[in-house]
């Protein structure tokens, strides 16, 4: 587990002098390169963490994407880039301040002050070119800004990258992310043979050329460190002889659904979700999927309930409007009981809401977003490695059960970066072939064993097998029946065999003493931040431990005999309640979060809860201030 952050710079290493840089040793080390929208930064970023995980180095990295597809340049809002934290130990969130910032232009570098995001000591290396520009409007707003960022203790460097860059391409902004890449790269001391190989990847689409020059400016970047920058920054890496994976939350979903023996991925494009089908794309060919991207979000659903029915193994992938759009027919795959999993990679809301910023808001539409009583299995979770193995849960999971599988991720997921040990890929994750041997004589569509409410699944073309499916009621031999005993009948066996699932899973492990003053409840991309602030804390003494759950639908069992041991149990999660103090706002009428509204009508436990909406992840010392405020100094523990 990465702990609080230590000081940037240690008072105890020599002053640098004109030869030797002075060096920044810290165990953890987090960097932001920001710029206006399409300049490359978020590129740039995503090939100095994978780099930097590749050598050793725990990683988390978070974009930082405007809400607009094209926002104008030069404004406080449409900073786009990456956070990359980097340490020895493994990394789990991306932390609270940033001590290292490569800012394209001083607005976007603005946007992030603001934000609060910046270690007060934080280095900031800036595009310089705006102070002279020929705009004496642009000049004006370099100095206001200026003045307003001096007034904070931060050591700004003015760095001539469009100048620079010129010696190299006729298009700065084809080049300066590269340049920042080569400042980073000589900073950080990172072995430019992987950065070039990794560059190489980046742009394999491209030219021999596009290639070339990208290194070129790479290399120029680093020489002007080595000559003009006085420190390095020292992060002790730890590297592992055990094979190791390098990706994204949508690349691990796109990776897990490939060793679950997915064969079809039904999609409509939708931000952040999109690039999980951009994956797959590039592959899923090779292993026999496909990947059909269809007229609209309902379409998808439909085309991923058809696939299997015909004995597919199918999946559609989404985000919160499209999942929306998908209502009638996820209520469809529970009444026909046709496996079907769903991907939801969670957006800010409601309606299109916040595109490119994380929330976790679907967490009651996921379960009860559907009309009339429709039992099925949500999941979520909690780290990139763990996005790879739902996939396999999910498929299995749909098919045993003959049910709707939802996974929610999140846009935090999605997009970040971290390294994991590479899965030792068993045969047993892949789904059979579809069972197309003569149906034994007599047996039924819905054949429900009344003790477990599952039913034998019937392929169209198998021998002895056909029926007519309906999304209407109907009794066991798929008959439209409207009559009350029937409908009973059949309402309960769609629930019993969520109940039987549920007794075959295990409960929760709590982070921390199994009982205590305080406990945090969470659930999906906040558990490396939870986990660190409750560490924090109980460095201090308090008695406080975490519960991070996977299974939200069935809930786990035994929560409530886990919640009877602590004096207070919260939840923290990146959706919206009301705070208890809000003007008009009462314990009856106060809106909580959702899996503390889920909890609190499972357990009937007086579950509290913090929550914020700020389009962004959570921070481990926000949490910490958060528990500090719930708890007492010297706890029970």
């Amino acid at each position: 587990m990465v702990m609080e952050s230590p000081p940037l710079t240690e008072p105890t290493l020599p002053e640098a002098s004109e030869s030797t840089p002075r060096i920044i040793r810290a165990a953890q080390h987090t960097v932001e390169v920001v710029s206006d929208s399409g300049e490359g930064a978020q590129k740039c970023g995503q090939i100095f963490g994978s780099v930097c995980a590749k050598m050793g180095n725990g990683v988390w990295t978070v974009e930082i994407i405007p809400a607009e597809i094209q926002p104008p340049a030069r404004i406080p809002a449409g900073a786009s880039g990456n956070r990359i934290r980097i340490g020895t130990e493994p990394v789990t969130n991306w932390g609270d301040r940033t001590n290292l910032v490569v800012a394209f232009n001083e607005q976007v570098l603005l946007a992030r002050h603001q934000l609060d995001a910046l270690e007060d000591d934080a280095v900031i290396l800036l595009e310089n070119m705006w102070k002279t520009h020929d705009d004496e409007a642009i000049r004006a707003e370099w100095q206001a800004s200026m003045e307003e960022l001096s007034a904070h203790p931060y050591r700004i460097v003015e760095v001539p990258m469009e100048e620079q860059c010129l010696t190299v391409v006729e298009d700065p902004q084809r080049g300066k992310n590269m340049f920042a890449l080569g400042l980073l790269s000589a900073l950080h001391g990172l072995d430019l043979d992987l950065v070039r190989d990794q560059i190489a990847h980046a742009f394999r689409r491209k030219s021999e050329q596009v290639y070339l020059r990208n290194v070129e400016l790479l290399e120029l970047g680093v020489a002007w460190a080595r000559e003009n920058l006085d420190f390095r920054i020292e992060v002790p890496r730890k590297p592992t002889d055990q094979a190791m994976l390098v990706m994204n939350g949508n690349q691990a979903v796109a990776l897990g659904a490939i060793a679950a023996g997915m064969e079809l991925a039904a999609m409509y494009p939708i931000t952040p979700a999109t690039s999980v089908s951009h994956h797959l794309g590039e592959v899923f060919l090779r292993f026999g999927g496909v990947v059909h991207q269809a007229e609209d979000e309902i379409a998808a659903a439909g085309v991923a309930i058809g696939a299997s029915y015909a004995g597919k193994v199918a999946f559609t992938i989404t985000s919160g409007p499209g999942l929306a759009l998908k209502t009638e027919f996820l209520g469809l795959a529970v009444m026909t009981e046709t496996p079907l999993v769903v991907i939801d990679v969670q957006r800010g809301g409601p309606s299109t809401g916040l595109p490119t910023k994380v929330e976790q808001s679907d967490l009651l539409a996921s379960i009860f977003g559907q009309p009339g009583d429709t039992p099925h299995v949500v999941l979520a979770p909690a780290t990139i490695e763990e996005c790879f193995h739902a996939m396999v849960t999910a498929r299995r999971v749909a098919e045993a059960l003959r049910t709707l599988v939802i996974v929610l991720t999140d846009a935090n997921l999605a997009t970040g970066v971290q390294p994991f040990p590479r899965p030792a890929l068993d045969p047993a994750w892949q789904a059979p072939p579809p069972d197309l041997s003569p149906a034994p004589e007599g047996t039924r569509p819905y054949e429900w064993d009344p003790r477990t409410g599952l039913s034998r699944r019937f392929i169209p073309g198998q021998p002895e097998g056909m029926f007519t499916m309906t999304g209407l009621a109907h009794d066991e031999e798929s008959h439209v029946a409207y009559a009350s005993d029937i409908n009973q009948r059949a309402a309960s066996m769609r629930s019993r065999k969520i109940a039987v699932f549920q007794s075959t899973l295990r409960p929760p492990r709590v982070y921390g003493d199994e009982s205590g003053d305080l406990l945090i409840v969470g659930w999906g991309s906040t558990k490396g931040a939870i986990e660190e602030a409750v560490d924090r804390a109980r460095s201090e003494g308090r008695s406080v431990s975490s519960l991070h759950l996977t299974f939200l639908s069935p809930l786990e069992p035994g929560i409530r005999e886990i919640f009877n041991r602590f004096r207070k149990v919260m939840t923290v999660e990146i959706n919206y309640s009301d705070d208890a103090d809000d003007p008009y706002i009462t314990d009856e009428n106060r809106r909580r979060g959702q899996l503390a509204w889920l909890l609190r009508a499972h357990t009937l436990v007086d579950v509290d809860c913090w929550t914020r909406v700020l389009g962004e992840p959570l921070r481990p010392g926000v949490i910490h201030d958060v528990i500090r405020a719930n708890s007492p100094e010297g706890g029970s523990a």
